[in-house]
């Protein structure tokens, strides 16, 4: 039996639903009011998988791995469910899973403890001798030199800072991993291998989930790539869907964006994203969208096309 169909018959490891976020906040009258970022995102990602997230800045991607590990502000209100191997996640037990069953590689190197040299947070508080040779392994594949360990963060440059957080996250041992633009300040040689790390890992049956801004690279290293708009997902589908050409695709942006790339033109979209306080009625493309009806300021759900899923009533 084939990888992709064991894969297929395997529980989701991360199961997102419905998942919303908004913030309180204050206007210049000190008026309180909600600001909603995410809405209804809907994402699942199986073991042996990974699942690439692509979109603009502002599309909710970051927020959508910090929701899903429970490293919200206090200010946040979240609504959705986070199931992790089939059971729904309460606040206590992101915190619990997190290190552990879950890890993430964050996008901002601040996450490094500053007081603490590198060795000593990439094996953990008991490292034994197993972790220590694993530790010096992954080190060695991600050039990074074996005196790095003793460094402490301010010692290291941006590029070696991100090869020690993608060498935390292999060595947690964790079943679901969520990569949060790993690759930014690294050569496109490091890069790749970097990713390549992530692959291994999902071949191994964990589950990843790669964020990302270079498509690109997502197209070569994922098996599924969903797309944020506006703190929504407007299409998930699979990554072949993307090498093959826009016409394969569901969503107009999700076309836009294939046209956008240097390789298919360096199209650029008309219009911007807009901003979470004043999102359009329905489809929250539409203002962009040359495809839009009256039929689009609707609530859009998310509808199976062509074995993806796409949230446009236009797709066939």
């Amino acid at each position: 039996m084939s990888k992709r169909r064991i894969r297929k018959m395997k529980e989701a490891i991360l199961l997102v639903k419905d998942l919303s976020v908004s913030f309180h906040m204050y206007d210049g009258g000190l008026e309180q009011y909600d600001l909603k970022v995410i809405s209804n995102l809907t994402l699942d990602v199986r073991p042996g998988e990974i699942v690439a997230i692509a979109g603009s800045s502002g599309s909710g991607k970051s927020l959508f791995a910090h929701a899903v590990m429970g490293l919200l502000p206090e200010n946040a209100v979240m609504t959705g469910k986070v199931f992790y191997k089939g059971k729904v996640l309460s606040q206590k037990d992101k915190e619990a899973l997190r290190g552990t069953e879950m890890a993430l590689v964050p996008q901002s190197v601040s996450y490094l403890d500053p007081l603490m040299t590198i060795g000593a947070q990439v094996r953990g508080t008991k490292p034994n001798r197993q972790i220590i040779k694993a530790q010096k392994e992954i080190f060695k594949r991600l050039h990074l030199k074996e005196e790095t360990e003793k460094l402490y963060p301010f010692q290291l440059s941006g590029g070696m800072a991100r090869r020690v957080l993608v060498a935390t996250a292999v060595l947690s041992g964790a079943q679901l991993i969520i990569a949060d633009e790993p690759t930014p300040g690294l050569d496109l040689e490091m890069a790749l291998e970097a990713l390549q790390v992530f692959r291994e890992l999902a071949d191994a049956g964990k589950a990843v989930v790669l964020i990302t801004h270079d498509i690109d690279l997502a197209f070569h290293i994922a098996d599924r790539i969903s797309v944020f708009y506006a703190g929504t997902t407007v299409e998930t589908a699979k990554a072949a869907d993307f090498l093959k050409g826009k016409e394969t695709l569901r969503h107009p942006y999700s076309k836009a964006l294939w046209e956008a790339l240097p390789q298919n033109g360096f199209k650029p979209i008309p219009g911007f994203q807009p901003y979470a306080k004043y999102l359009p009625k329905g489809c929250l493309f539409s203002p962009r969208c040359p495809l839009k009806t009256k039929e689009c300021e609707n609530e859009i759900p998310m509808t199976e096309v062509r074995g993806g899923y796409v949230r446009c009533i236009h797709a066939d």
